[in-house]
């Protein structure tokens, strides 16, 4: 055991993956405080019955992936109550510890700072993202296979981005014999892709594919799936938007249109969540290691 593996860290909020995450570090050898997480009370895992007595006396805090709502709500769909993050919670922390969390927003972002602490954002880390990506292209397969009555094999398959998720799931669509489409920006992503064996367009291509497409996955953070690309998109096809909310298809128009659209974010802690915990199990000692030892500064 590790000098940093007996410093008391605290795990708010969360879903299964998180439970994942708790139990691996209690067996580590870590203590953990426990609050917005159903858990069981262990030698090394205290849960407690509000957010201030967890975070007192830690040395590091772990939000959930999805950390809070722009009210500074938790992201803790297993607890029954309400919990909200405020300034006065953060006080009792040391000066710049760690809080980690997967997405943060503009108001953590200012409470952590405001407090001489350290926001770390671990959702784009590449041993998270890539191993991530897995699961989420599984995810968006599931739910297009869900939608739609027809094969992903023969289909019409069009890929939007193709960063770390996008390049995931264009390898998984021509495993499964998909006729697929990469729409990106960048000319070496494009390069890459017909390597793969994609065809491959521009990003002021994408009007063109829209008509004929049978699935449209979008993995890009941006408003791109406009109403005015939807008004010439095939009326049978279906979009699965895979970026954070609110993603990048306006589903308003989408709906009017009757054209199916689905948001898919934060598909690892639902379609697998035991493999999306044991990722996080993986890389958190490590990141704890680091910015205790101040390898973060």
């Amino acid at each position: 055991m590790t000098v940093w593996q007996e410093v008391p860290v605290a795990v708010l909020g969360g879903d299964r993956r998180e439970r994942v995450l708790v139990e691996h570090l209690a067996r580590l050898g870590y203590q953990i405080s426990v609050a917005g997480l159903p858990v069981a009370a262990g030698e090394r895992i205290r849960p407690c019955a509000d957010l201030g007595d967890a975070m007192t006396g830690v040395a590091a805090v772990i939000l959930p992936m999805p950390g809070t709502n722009p009210e500074g709500q938790l992201y803790a769909p297993l607890y029954p109550d309400r919990l909200i993050l405020k300034d006065s919670h953060f006080t009792a922390l040391p000066e710049k510890a760690p809080v980690f969390v997967g997405v943060g927003n503009e108001r953590l972002r200012t409470m952590v700072i405001a407090c001489g602490l350290r926001l770390v954002e671990v959702a784009e880390l590449d041993e998270v993202a890539v191993l991530n990506s897995v699961s989420s292209a599984e995810g968006a397969i599931q739910a297009a296979m869900e939608g739609l009555p027809i094969t992903i094999h023969s289909s019409r398959s069009v890929v939007i981005g193709f960063g770390r998720m996008g390049l995931t799931l264009t390898r998984l669509l021509l495993a499964l014999g998909a006729k697929v489409q990469v729409v990106a920006r960048n000319p070496a992503a494009r390069a890459r892709a017909w390597e793969m064996g994609a065809d491959t367009l521009s990003c002021r291509s994408l009007a063109q594919v829209l008509s004929t497409a049978d699935f449209v996955f979008n993995t890009v953070p941006a408003p791109v799936l406009t109403e005015a690309l939807l008004v010439g998109m095939n009326r049978e096809a279906m979009i699965v938007d895979l970026a954070s909310a609110p993603g990048g298809t306006d589903f308003r128009a989408a709906d009017q249109m009757g054209i199916k659209a689905v948001l898919a974010s934060g598909l690892p802690g639902k379609v697998a969540p035991k493999t999306a915990g044991e990722i996080l199990a993986r890389i958190y000692p490590g990141l704890i290691a680091h910015y205790l030892g101040d390898g973060g500064r």
